[in-house]
């Protein structure tokens, strides 16, 4: 049974950190893409960033807004992805959920995790 269990998130002020981790177990990990998503509410679910698998070319695409702020990072041994989160601001205040990139159709890609809370506030 696929899982996904996000934690880390917090209060913070603006201008400060927080780091993501969300554990994942019920398929091979290190053979799928994996994808942070977050989405505020009333507001469409949006991509945060999106890492390749392991095997794959290591690439990492951020949304535009979190550039140069955000790190996606994997840790295959652990089945856990990260997300190391710097420089925060306000409208980065929202649930933060992670999800593996399975092929469509796939059942697998229904299933979320309850996700970890963010709130950037001074």
């Amino acid at each position: 049974q696929v899982q996904f269990v996000e934690s880390g998130g917090g209060l913070v002020q603006p201008g400060g950190s927080l780091r993501l981790s969300c554990v994942t177990s019920g398929f091979t990990f290190s053979n799928y893409a994996m994808t942070w998503y977050r989405q505020a509410p009333g507001k469409e679910r949006e991509i945060v960033a999106t890492m390749s698998r392991t095997g794959g070319n290591g690439n990492v695409v951020y949304r535009e807004s979190v550039k140069g702020r955000f790190i996606m990072s994997r840790d295959d041994a652990k089945n856990t992805v990260y997300l190391q989160m710097n420089a925060l601001k306000p409208e980065d205040t929202t649930v933060y959920y992670c999800k593996g990139v399975f092929p469509q159709h796939d059942r697998r890609g229904h299933v979320w995790g309850k996700g970890t809370q963010v709130t950037v506030s001074p």
